[in-house]
């Protein structure tokens, strides 16, 4: 059976963004492809949408993934 996708909200948008930016960010800081300045610009965004109140299941779970990848970043980034 193939999974059931929800339907595409502007907030389920902004958070399947964050989501797949946290591991970018990740990446560019490591091999030093990113200024500091820009990943805490692309981190910022990531906040910005995890820290809003949502009731749907699925922004619930992608925003909790989000806070969980923004915290593996703040070490790098507060490195730096």
């Amino acid at each position: 059976m193939s999974r059931q996708i929800p339907p595409a909200t502007p907030e389920i948008n902004r958070l399947r963004a964050a989501a797949a930016l946290i591991p970018i960010i990740e990446q560019g800081l490591e091999a030093s492809r990113f200024s500091v300045e820009r990943a805490a610009l692309m981190a910022s965004f990531c906040e910005w949408t995890a820290h809003r109140p949502y009731d749907d299941p699925e922004a619930i779970r992608l925003a909790e993934r989000v806070r969980h990848g923004l915290q593996r970043i703040k070490l790098p980034l507060a490195a730096r």
